[in-house]
């Protein structure tokens, strides 16, 4: 006999709506790594806004613009302390009762924030030790925006944060959620032909937005923005494999068949994978290709000048990856919908 779980029930929050149990030690360790990974940024950032200059060299484009800067690094401080929320909120009782809308949807786009630059600055480095080099790259190549020890310590609390950020949320969502995506690919319910259509669309422009990103990363100038460092390759390298990865997820998911033998057993290669494997590889590759894209459009009015305006085509990038993200939005709110409909034993 089988049963439907309701829409507005979630399995999860009733079985933690009791008294609530004492924190792990591990949790409470990560909770005040991920806190603590805040500071020094947003340290630096409160100096800058109080007008201070610290890890800011002479003629660098940020001082061309001081109210631009100081009301991006207001947004920016914002964004940090969000993940302090995050962190207390995957760690305490009424975190159990937020809906889930108000977690998952903040906790994707800080994912697709900082995944990149977990990937990337790691990398960097192992090439500039390989290289010989002393000083510590900046992850997008802009070394004359800021002195060199601020990448340093900016973006190793964002590694930081990423590592405990996420453990905290893999933690939290098995709890609540692990009942969603247990089994195999073939065992997930069919997306149906919206849902195929929002994925290959989402697969293909993805695939097409990759292409200047590979050839940027090979040392190729597509859209003719001149040589690029090797740190710059690199960070092209990493978004270009962010972006092959979710078509290739999204693709899994929309062209498996949903459907398993009496045995259990799957019939086609696709639908073997792990489902939960998939769709954390979806949940990731989509918010780094479209947040990240975001991101760099969001930001674009406080460049220092019109020269700093990328090619047309690298804003067309952009904007596919936009809307990429946005597909990716609903097509994957709908299938969560549908796990959640999906019958029990």
């Amino acid at each position: 006999m089988t049963q439907t779980t309701p829409l507005t029930q979630d399995p999860g929050s009733v079985r933690h709506a009791g008294p609530s149990r004492p924190l792990a030690p591990a949790r409470r360790v990560l909770r005040a790594l991920a806190v603590l990974a805040c500071v020094p940024y947003v340290s630096l950032k409160v100096v800058w806004i109080a007008g201070g200059r610290l890890g800011i060299p002479d003629g660098s484009p940020l001082l061309e613009r001081p109210a631009a800067m100081a009301a991006a690094n207001t947004v920016t401080v914002a964004m940090d302390a969000c993940v302090i929320v995050l962190a207390l909120l995957l760690t305490q009782a009424w975190g159990r009762r937020v809906p889930a809308p108000l977690l998952v949807l903040p906790m994707w786009v800080a994912t697709g924030l900082l995944a990149p630059i977990m990937a990337a600055y790691p990398l960097q480095l192992l090439v500039k030790a390989f290289r010989g080099g002393a000083d510590a790259p900046a992850p997008d190549g802009s070394a004359s925006f800021l002195d060199e020890w601020v990448f340093g310590v900016v973006y190793g609390g964002f590694i930081v944060q990423g590592i405990t950020l996420g453990a905290l949320f893999v933690l939290y969502a098995k709890e609540r959620w692990a009942h969603l995506w247990q089994g195999r690919t073939g065992q997930l319910p069919p997306v149906g032909r919206g849902l195929t259509a929002l994925g290959g669309t989402a697969a293909l422009l993805a695939t097409a937005a990759a292409v200047p990103q590979m050839l940027r990363a090979a040392g190729g100038d597509p859209a003719g923005e001149g040589p690029l460092s090797v740190d710059q390759r690199i960070v092209e390298g990493v978004h270009a494999g962010f972006t092959v990865l979710c078509a290739a997820s999204v693709l899994v998911l929309v062209l498996r068949t949903g459907r398993t033998s009496r045995s259990g057993q799957t019939k086609h290669d696709v639908n073997r994978l792990s489902a939960k494997v998939v769709l954390g590889v979806a949940w990731v590759t989509s918010g780094a290709v479209g947040c990240t894209a975001g991101w760099m459009l969001v930001t674009l009015p406080f460049a220092g000048g019109g020269a700093d305006t990328p090619p047309a085509l690298t804003l067309l990038s952009y904007a596919a990856k936009v809307i990429i993200a946005l597909l990716a939005l609903v097509g994957g709110s709908a299938f969560l919908l549908r796990l959640r409909r999906r019958p029990t034993a």
